[in-house]
């Protein structure tokens, strides 16, 4: 059996629709129906057709990877969508054939019915060289370096990644190693590891008090232990009196946090007064728990680790000397790849 990674939108745009309609979905719209292309070479006719304004080298990728997603994916084997809304891995099973559904929303027609086992795996679960992978620039791709399969289905399992403890030696050459990555979620993976590691339980809560400070936020910060359901209380203002003023909980756990916590945080803006909440979890969130929350849009705000490391590099330069030591970031420019 075989590992396949298959995004769901540039942006994640049919994620929820992918896991909500138990399908792994693909775009180029402008293609017909492809039941009936049995082989590349009619594909890639078709494709010359459909896009005639594209080059040599743009076609090729296409044809490439419409026919994996057509094709070469097989019932059994391993799906793996990057889930960019929620910072999550989530993996399924194909169990189908391809299907042309005319009636799904633009970027999710061709589909291959899946079983999603998961849909809120921690990126932090993958070692560096599959979070690499699965960082690829391409929206379909087969994952195979360094027995990647056995290592998917241990993290199903609840067990870590056999790799994890050498996550940095140097992988095996495979099939996948030449796929352009995302360089920009590759550097965050490694900025997220190396938080996880260095910032644990109250220490992470110092580092989401750093970051309101730097967006102008006056704070009192609860002493390591019990925090009576608040680990920050911020608010704007030299003395923090004025609006919005903040309930903050911070959760370093492993798992994702559920509705139960978002409700908890709730009970305490009213007993403290808050305007509103922000509920930060390292390990993200349960989707119902972003449902609720979204419900509570005008009252509350979720911040997963890709949030919490992206609010960082937005006021990195704004963050105290003494943070900016323990994590020390350096800005580069590179050119963006061409997606497909």
């Amino acid at each position: 059996m075989s590992v396949w990674l298959v995004r769901a939108g540039r942006n994640g745009e049919q994620e929820d629709f992918a896991i909500d309609n138990a399908v792994a979905v693909i775009g180029w719209d402008e293609l017909p129906d492809l039941a009936h292309i049995d082989s590349r070479e009619k594909l890639h006719e078709l494709m010359q057709v459909v896009y005639p304004d594209e080059g040599k080298r743009t076609i090729a990728s296409y044809v490439s990877q419409v026919w994996m997603f057509r094709n070469r994916i097989q019932p059994g084997d391993i799906v793996v969508l990057p889930v960019k809304t929620r910072s999550m891995i989530a993996i399924g099973k194909c169990i189908g054939p391809y299907k042309y559904k005319s009636t799904n929303p633009e970027g999710a027609r061709h589909t291959r019915a899946v079983t999603w086992i998961r849909e809120d795996i921690p990126r932090e679960a993958f070692a560096k060289d599959l979070l690499y992978s699965f960082g690829a620039f391409r929206t379909v791709c087969q994952i195979t370096r360094n027995n990647a399969e056995t290592r998917v289905r241990a993290v199903l399992e609840g067990k870590p990644d056999p790799l994890m403890p050498t996550a940095g030696a140097e992988a095996e050459e495979s099939e996948d190693i030449f796929v352009v990555p995302d360089l920009e979620q590759y550097a965050a993976d490694q900025i997220r590891q190396y938080i996880a590691r260095k910032f644990k339980g109250h220490e992470m809560a110092q580092i989401v008090a750093e970051v309101l400070r730097a967006e102008g936020y006056q704070m009192e910060v609860s002493s390591p232990g019990p925090d009576g359901g608040v680990d920050i209380l911020a608010g704007r203002g030299p003395m923090g009196f004025d609006a919005p003023r903040l309930c903050v909980q911070v959760k370093s756990t492993s798992g994702p946090v559920d509705a139960k916590v978002l409700r908890e945080l709730r009970g305490v803006m009213e007993d403290r007064g808050a305007d509103q909440g922000l509920l930060v979890s390292w390990s993200g969130f349960t989707r119902p728990t972003v449902q609720e929350a979204q419900r509570q849009f005008f009252r509350v705000r979720l911040w997963d680790a890709g949030t919490l490391v992206g609010k960082v590099l937005a006021n990195y330069e704004k963050l105290s000397e003494e943070l900016r030591a323990e994590l020390p970031l350096k800005r580069i420019w590179t050119l963006v790849p061409d997606e497909e």
